[in-house]
């Protein structure tokens, strides 16, 4: 079986509020010094269950992201969980990608693997929250979605995918191949190895470019966007302490009240 497991770099979700920065004028987020980015927790996810499926039914798991040339390290770090191989998709075209751009990428690298049997993606990015590539990714293939997986079963040339709701799991069947984004109820990923520190260190991770791809530059990157940025900007936090007046409590909850009023306030 072999399985593609789309991951991106993000900043780390642990890191503090107060150490982001936003630039309003170029409306981007200014990335803390000195804290590295990390890969995305959902698609940590994803790679572990791709190593589940591997240990129970074989085959070769190939990872791939979008990216510059640090982008190798979130590669390096599903290699080091125990992915086979690894490839970052770098263009200076790919820049500005919205998230159907980022699908197209995608789809062109996975069809450069050749024989792909299931793609795993995480449920969204920690960083945007949008939650629009693996869909976009399965539309492109024209390949059958079910999302939000919370465990995969090979059952020959079909997939039993348990899928996460609000009310519990359903059970949903696709043929394959197929696109399966990966919930965090499939649980925490594993932790990287000595050992496998040491191979994923040893091995290489190629650049994939859009002509390696097969890709039109003109379809991808900012100018071929859906999604427009209009404004970036980091909340505004105050406090303020109002004195409710009266002469006795009724008086204060009748001013309380009719602030309350005022404001919307429910």
């Amino acid at each position: 079986m072999n399985i593609v497991v789309c991951v991106k770099q993000i900043l780390d979700p642990e890191i503090p509020v107060a150490k982001f920065r936003v630039d309003e004028a170029a409306a981007r987020v200014v990335p803390p010094e000195g804290l590295p980015p990390v890969i995305n927790p959902y698609d940590a996810q994803a790679v572990e269950l791709a190593l589940r499926l591997k240990e129970k039914n074989g085959g070769k798991i190939s990872v791939l992201t979008v990216g510059g040339s640090g982008s190798e390290k979130v590669v390096k770090h599903a290699l080091s969980m125990g992915a086979d191989e690894g490839a970052v998709l770098s263009d200076a075209a790919f820049e500005g990608s919205d998230a159907f751009g980022v699908a197209l990428i995608l789809a062109g690298a996975v069809r450069k693997l050749g024989e792909v049997d299931l793609v795993l993606c995480g449920r969204q990015a920690a960083d945007w929250d949008e939650g629009l590539v693996g869909t976009a990714l399965a539309e492109e293939l024209s390949w059958p979605l079910v999302t939000l997986a919370a465990d995969v079963e090979l059952e020959g040339k079909r997939v039993k995918v348990r899928r996460a709701t609000l009310e519990g799991f359903q059970v949903f069947g696709a043929d394959l191949p197929a696109v399966v984004s990966v919930s965090n109820e499939v649980g925490r990923p594993r932790l990287p190895s000595g050992w496998g520190i040491v191979q994923a260190t040893r091995k290489k991770v190629p650049a994939w470019s859009a002509a390696d791809l097969g890709i039109e530059t003109g379809a991808v990157g900012a100018g071929a966007a859906r999604r427009k940025l209009v404004r970036l900007s980091a909340p505004q936090r105050g406090r303020a302490c109002v004195i409710m007046q009266g002469d006795t409590a009724a008086d204060a909850a009748r001013d309380l009240a009719g602030k309350l009023s005022i404001t919307g306030a429910r």
